[in-house]
C-alpha cells in the first residue's frame, strides 16, 4: 500500500523506525515523553496538542499527600476505601507514595500552582478525602494550566516530534508484537504508518460516547479498541464515573461545576428547596460521586429537578475563585452569585482500560499504557476526586524509566488494506453519522447511571447492529469500545462504586474482584445476542 506523505513534515521523512511513538497529547502523552528526552519520541494526537485532552478540562487539580496534616498512608486509606474493595493496594500505594515526587515534576516545568505567600501550596479539599490535599491553580484551572506549562516545555524539548491532526486506527505488529500505529489523517482517508520500537497509548477516556458527557469530542475510546481489536486484555470496563454536577444547560460536551464548589459549602437542592442529600448518606453534598450521582438522577428522575446553591457559602467571590464555571453559567444567562445552577450527572471518567502492570505494560509485548485509556488498578470500581491526573504522571513516569531501561529491538510492521467501501461517501458518512446518535443515546440510556440485564442486552444489540454499517475503522473502534463496557456492566451481577444495576442493588462478597475480558469474548456474546433480536 502506497502512502502518501505530503502533509508530512520534512523533519519525519527517512525515519523508518522511530524509537517511541506516543498515541495521545494529553497529560500523559506528554509527560511521558518529557521524561523520555532526550531519547526521540513522535507524539500522534487527534486534535492540536493539548486542545482535544481531557486532562485540560480538569478543574479540580492534583491529588497528593503534602500537608504535614497528611500522610501516604492516608491518601492511600482514602484511595481504597473510594475503590470499593477491587483496588490493586499495592499500586495505590506506589501511586500515592509517588505523588510528591510528580507534583515538584510539575512545578518544575513551570506549572503556577497556588501557593501562599510564604511559598506553601494552597491545597483544597474534595469528596472523599480525609485531608485537604488537592493542589490546584486559580480554583478551577489546573488541568489547562498543566497543560499550557508542559506544552511550553515539549516545544522547547528537541527531541519530542509532534504530529497533529491524525487519529489512530489500529496497530501494526506480529503476533503478540506491536511494532507501531496506523493512523488517518482527520477527516480525510491519508494514512501514515509509524513504526516504532515501542508504543504508548495515552489516547484518554470513552465519555463522547455517552449522548452527556464533560469530556471533548476526541474521548471516544479509540485507543481502547485498538488494543482490544490486536488481543489486549481489557479490564474493569464496566466500571464508568458519572460526575454528579455537570451544568445542564443542553451543551454538549456539558459544562462541568467542579466538585470543589461543593467543597466550598456549595449544596444541592430541588426545585422546592429542599437539600436532598439529607438522609442519603452522612457526609451530605461530598458524599461518593456515585452515591451524589444516583440521587440527583433520581431527583431528576422523578420530577423535582436537581441545582447547584452556592449563594450563600461562594456568592460575590465566585466569579475570582471559580472563573471557569462562572463564564460557562453566565453564557447560559445565569449568575452563580444570584441564581441556581441546573446540573446533572454526565459520564466523567472511566476506570476501566487496557490492563496494565506498576510499570505500565499491557498483555501486548511492546505497548505500554497510561491515563485514562490504561485500568492499572489504582482507581478500583470508583475513583477518588483527583486521583486521576496523579494517575497519569505516576504511571507515565513509570513507563519512561521502564523504556529507558528495556528499549524491544526493532520489527518489521505490516497493515490491512484500506477499508474502502462501495457506496458514495457521503452516504457512508450519514449512515455512520447515524450509528454514532444510536450508540451515545444507548450507552446513555441503557448503560449510564442505572443499569439492568435488560437494559444492557438491548444496548449490546443496538450497537451491534449500528455496528455493521460502519466502514470506517475510526467510527468501529467507537462501536468496540460501547460493546466492552456494556458486556462487561453485564458480566457484574452486582452494584459497587460507579457500577449500578437496579436487579442486583448489593454488593456480593465474592464479586469483590476485578473484571478481565477479551474483546473475542465481547464479540461472541453480542453475536448470540443478535441471533435471539
Amino acid at each position: 500500500m502506497t502512502v502518501s506523505v505530503e502533509d508530512f513534515a520534512p523533519a519525519y521523512l527517512g525515519k523508518d523506525v522511530d524509537d517511541v511513538v506516543i498515541l495521545g497529547g494529553g497529560l500523559a502523552g506528554l509527560f511521558c515523553a518529557l521524561k523520555l528526552a532526550p531519547r526521540p519520541v513522535t507524539v500522534i494526537s487527534n486534535a492540536p496538542i493539548g486542545q482535544g485532552a481531557s486532562s485540560a478540562w480538569a478543574q479540580g487539580g492534583i491529588a497528593a499527600a503534602i500537608s504535614e496534616k497528611d500522610s501516604i498512608e492516608a491518601h492511600r486509606d482514602d484511595t481504597l476505601k473510594a475503590g470499593c474493595g477491587i483496588c490493586e493496594p499495592k499500586i495505590v500505594e506506589l501511586m500515592t507514595g509517588e505523588g510528591n515526587d510528580r507534583v515538584r515534576d510539575l512545578l518544575s516545568y513551570g506549572v503556577p500552582f497556588d501557593q501562599d505567600l510564604e511559598g506553601r501550596l494552597q491545597l483544597s479539599r474534595e469528596a472523599a478525602h480525609s485531608q485537604s490535599r488537592v493542589v490546584r491553580v486559580r480554583g478551577d484551572m489546573a488541568g489547562k494550566a498543566i497543560m499550557d506549562a508542559l506544552l511550553t516545555a515539549v516545544h522547547n524539548t528537541p527531541s519530542i516530534r509532534l504530529v497533529e491532526g491524525y487519529m489512530g486506527e489500529s496497530f501494526l505488529g506480529e503476533g503478540r508484537y506491536v511494532t507501531g500505529v496506523l493512523a488517518r489523517k482527520r477527516g480525510g482517508l491519508e494514512r501514515l504508518a509509524f513504526p516504532a520500537k515501542a508504543v504508548v497509548l495515552a489516547s484518554g477516556g470513552i465519555g463522547h460516547l455517552y449522548g452527556l458527557t464533560t469530556n471533548p469530542a476526541e474521548s471516544n475510546g479509540h485507543g481502547l479498541a485498538m488494543a482490544a481489536r490486536a488481543g489486549a486484555v481489557i479490564a474493569d470496563a464496566e466500571f464508568v464515573q458519572f460526575h454528579p454536577t455537570a451544568l445542564d444547560l443542553g451543551k454538549d460536551p456539558a459544562p462541568l461545576a467542579t466538585e470543589a464548589l461543593r467543597g466550598e459549602g456549595a449544596i444541592l437542592v430541588n426545585k422546592a428547596g429542599d437539600r436532598f442529600m439529607e438522609g442519603v448518606h452522612a457526609d451530605l453534598e461530598l458524599a461518593p460521586r456515585d452515591v451524589v450521582a444516583r440521587a440527583i438522577f433520581q431527583e431528576i428522575s422523578e420530577g423535582r429537578g436537581a441545582f447547584l446553591d452556592c449563594r450563600t457559602a461562594i456568592g460575590g467571590r465566585f466569579e475570582r475563585d471559580f472563573p471557569t464555571v462562572f463564564k460557562a453559567a453566565q453564557a447560559a444567562g445565569l449568575d452563580p452569585v444570584t441564581d441556581l445552577l441546573p446540573v446533572a450527572p454526565a459520564e466523567h471518567y472511566h476506570m476501566g482500560g487496557v490492563l496494565t502492570d506498576a510499570n505500565g505494560r499491557t498483555s501486548l509485548d511492546n505497548l505500554w499504557a497510561a491515563g485514562e485509556v490504561a485500568s492499572t488498578g489504582a482507581h478500583g470500581a470508583n475513583r477518588l476526586a483527583s486521583n486521576s491526573l496523579l494517575e497519569a504522571v505516576v504511571f507515565a513516569a513509570r513507563i519512561a524509566e521502564d523504556i529507558q531501561g528495556l528499549m524491544p529491538t526493532p520489527r518489521s510492521a505490516y497493515w490491512n488494506t484500506m477499508d474502502d467501501a462501495p457506496g458514495l461517501p457521503s452516504q457512508r458518512n450519514t449512515d455512520e453519522r447515524e450509528a454514532i446518535t444510536v450508540l451515545r443515546r444507548t450507552l446513555a440510556s441503557n448503560v449510564g447511571v442505572l443499569r439492568t440485564a435488560s437494559g444492557l442486552k438491548q444496548a449490546l444489540t443496538d450497537i451491534g447492529k449500528a455496528e455493521t454499517i460502519c466502514v470506517r475503522e475510526s467510527i468501529r473502534n467507537m462501536m468496540v469500545t460501547g460493546k466492552v463496557v456494556a458486556a462487561a456492566a453485564l458480566k457484574r451481577e452486582e452494584s459497587r462504586g460507579g457500577h449500578f444495576r437496579t436487579d442486583f442493588p448489593n454488593q456480593k462478597p465474592d464479586m469483590q474482584k476485578r473484571s478481565f475480558t477479551k474483546l473475542s469474548e465481547v464479540d461472541a456474546l453480542t453475536a448470540d445476542l443478535l441471533e435471539t433480536a
